[in-house]
């Protein structure tokens, strides 16, 4: 089996390359391909990567190569998981919304917009060159923002399917509160990426018992608290929301902590560089703690998963993903990209049925779905008229003089990654 890491001189690389070398009994990598444009990045986390195989008594084969087109051929999957204009694009999606007293985020809002913008025409191309040397793999979509960027594989017929480690983080941390093996705890998992609730928590599988209700009564106030939501809230929704949704139930809160306190990509650039110190210890044959404060928890065991499932391999059956609706939510468009429970196989996933979706959360749902239609919109296409309507439409946003200024700051900040700009 050969799998290929597109921005595999990530810095989060090396969590993945941990997950694949523990979990080679659920995915037994013959190759793994590591390919970048960042030449000396790319071979630091190589060489790192080939220890902790080595360390874990792995046998696959780890290569590197800035040549895109020999890295996909024969692969079957290729996991992308790259940010065009890096940490520094990053740090302006997180800065310039909140001159206009928006949420500075580099997935949803303004910023996400920008990182949308900027990253689905590279995805696209990178989809297309995987598709003409070998038209049979899977692409596992991790870079944000996922939503948008599935929605753009799949409406150009790519086989691909998204990724996010947000249901997986709730299955673990749920587990770890009911004291119960992480493989028994299902989720009732609705909504879009980064827009999601739980509305039931199974044991045993999708038919199992509902504990949630018990869980939110015991544990509320720690899941209040990481969500940094009050436990109030989460008692009258009856549903735990991703921390995501706390920047729409709480947005104005937010804006004034972004703007006391340093933005999330200049602790992450600090990190990265702290990090590329340690990789670059011959010494070094597994993660560094450090790593686990990068984010992106669980990710590299969500990656394994779903592509042993899509492999034929022993993949759980039943998993959290984006793909398109096909009539599983009925107030949204069939071809909307969707974030549920699927079950997962070698023709992809099928989401499982979906109870009916209180009408408090499917607004929000459709609203955003309409905004990520006019997001990809205007990554194909350009042009000022679509970022504007893209960014009037957005929930966070929804007012003229806002949007017309932010539409200016976006181009202004992302020109030279725009072809259009």
């Amino acid at each position: 089996m050969k799998l290929t890491v597109v921005g595999g001189g990530s810095t989060y690389t090396p969590e993945l390359i941990d997950g694949f070398a523990r979990l080679r009994d659920t995915l037994p990598i013959e190759e793994l391909v590591l390919t970048d444009p960042a030449t000396d990045r790319l071979e630091l986390i190589g060489a790192l990567a080939r220890r902790i195989f080595a360390r874990q008594d792995h046998h696959g084969t780890i290569t590197t190569t800035t040549d895109l087109d020999a890295a996909v051929e024969g692969a079957d999957a290729v996991l992308l998981q790259l940010r065009v204009g890096g940490q520094a694009a990053r740090r302006q999606d997180e800065t310039w919304p909140l001159e206009c007293g928006c949420v500075g985020q580099e997935t949803t809002g303004a910023g996400g917009l920008a990182k949308a913008l900027r990253t689905v025409p590279v995805v696209l191309d990178i989809a297309d060159r995987v598709r003409r040397t070998n038209p049979t793999a899977w692409i596992i979509d991790f870079t944000n923002p996922v939503g948008i960027v599935t929605r753009a594989l799949l409406a150009e017929g790519h086989k691909a399917v998204g990724l996010c480690n947000v249901a997986i983080g709730f299955q673990r941390k749920f587990a770890a509160l009911l004291d119960v093996p992480a493989t028994q705890v299902h989720l009732d998992h609705v909504g879009l990426n980064h827009l999601t609730w739980e509305t039931g928590v199974r044991l045993g599988g999708p038919e199992g018992e509902n504990v949630l209700p018990d869980l939110l009564t015991g544990h509320g106030d720690t899941i209040a608290a990481d969500l940094h939501l009050p436990r109030p809230l989460l008692n009258r929704l009856a549903v735990v929301p991703s921390y995501y949704l706390r920047y729409y139930y709480a947005h104005d809160e937010v804006v004034r902590e972004l703007r006391t306190k340093p933005s999330r990509a200049a602790e992450v650039a600090e990190m990265e560089r702290q990090l590329l110190t340690l990789y670059a210890d011959p010494s070094l044959d597994e993660k560094p703690d450090l790593l686990a404060k990068r984010g992106g928890a669980y990710y590299s065991e969500a990656a394994v998963d779903l592509a042993a499932a899509l492999l034929g391999g022993a993949g759980s059956p039943y998993q959290v993903v984006n793909t398109y609706n096909n009539g599983t939510l009925p107030f949204l468009p069939d071809d909307a990209v969707i974030e549920v429970q699927a079950s997962v196989g070698a023709k992809g996933p099928t989401p499982l049925p979906v109870p009916a979706v209180d009408p408090l959360f499917a607004g929000l749902m459709a609203q955003v779905t309409a905004y990520e239609d006019l997001a990809l919109r205007a990554a194909l296409h350009g042009g000022r008229d679509r970022v504007f309507k893209a960014l009037l439409s957005h929930p966070l946003i929804g007012q003229y003089e806002y949007a017309d200024a932010l539409t200016d700051q976006l181009i202004a900040h992302n020109r030279e990654h725009l072809a259009w700009a």
